[in-house]
């Protein structure tokens, strides 16, 4: 079995790290997870010039183990999606709606069985949202490395810097739930932060059209409404950002355009910017 295999040495723990590429390292994967009733998880992607994100890497962190799924080399679907909707399984995240959002989307994977350790420290702490690198500085004193924040994660091979960053991102959940895990029992807030864990996943579980419906709809008119809809459900049938059919500002502009207006193709032209588009959105909406 042709795994990447390092020992990587944190917390005074000695980790080995396994890059999976493959359908025998898949395997090997699925061993492992079998066994474990926790785990931490982290994603990375890219979702810059397309309606649903591209998956790049999903980071696994077990006791003694951290796992890099390539996801450009293999797809983990089949495996994961088996463990991420347990009930029995406890999955640690920090910022449980954002990595469930994408593990939706790519892996058609509903995550049940949370924790988050930014809500957890939040709630903790009485305070704000805080990021994971100050979570884990105050835990630990150590300053993680950002810069790979907005890398190129579809580029091949990856940086050694890439994998580091991948890899802090899950090296030290597991460690900072436990410690939680603690203060919040004492507290007697532990089904508090479990509670609403769970309401965070289940928002990330839904479709991206309402989610962002529910951002904007107090903002919009019924009309608006009408037209928001419709450019989410163009703009996912294409695979592209919503904004490639107009901007959000726009909205208001296009709700107020009236069909007895005799420059309306001009104006709906002018902001949809495409023929065809324009023809479209004037024969429902005009």
């Amino acid at each position: 079995m042709k795994i990447r295999h390092f020992i990587r040495q944190k917390l005074k723990k000695k980790k080995s790290i396994h890059y999976i590429s493959n359908k025998k390292d898949l395997n090997f994967l699925d061993n492992h997870l079998s066994q474990s009733n926790i785990f931490g998880l982290d994603t990375e992607f890219d979702w810059r010039t397309t309606y649903f994100p591209k998956l790049s890497l999903v980071q696994i962190s077990i006791e003694k183990h951290l796992f890099l799924v390539d996801c450009l080399k293999v797809n983990p679907e089949k495996v994961l999606k088996k463990y991420l909707e347990n009930k029995s399984i406890l999955k640690i995240f920090h910022s449980a709606r954002s990595d469930t959002i994408v593990l939706s989307k790519c892996l058609n994977s509903k995550t049940k069985n949370v924790f988050d350790i930014q809500l957890a420290e939040k709630i903790l702490s009485k305070g704000e949202l805080k990021s994971y690198g100050k979570i884990v500085k105050k835990f630990f004193g150590i300053v993680l490395k950002k810069g790979e924040t907005n890398s190129n994660w579809l580029r091949r091979p990856l940086s050694e810097n890439q994998i580091n960053y991948a890899l802090d991102d899950v090296d030290y959940l597991l460690e900072i739930y436990n410690y939680q895990k603690k203060n919040l029992l004492k507290a007697d807030l532990l089904k508090t932060v479990i509670l609403l864990s769970k309401k965070e996943a289940d928002l990330g579980n839904q479709s991206l059209k309402k989610l962002r419906f529910k951002k904007q709809k107090k903002k919009l008119s019924n009309r608006s409404k009408d037209i928001f809809i419709w450019r989410e459900e163009l703009a996912e049938s294409k695979n592209i950002p919503p904004a490639y059919i107009f901007k959000d500002k726009n909205l208001l502009k296009l709700s107020k355009i009236e069909p007895t207006d005799i420059l309306v193709k001009n104006k709906v032209m002018a902001i949809i910017g495409d023929t065809h588009l324009t023809e479209k959105f004037i024969y429902y909406f005009l």
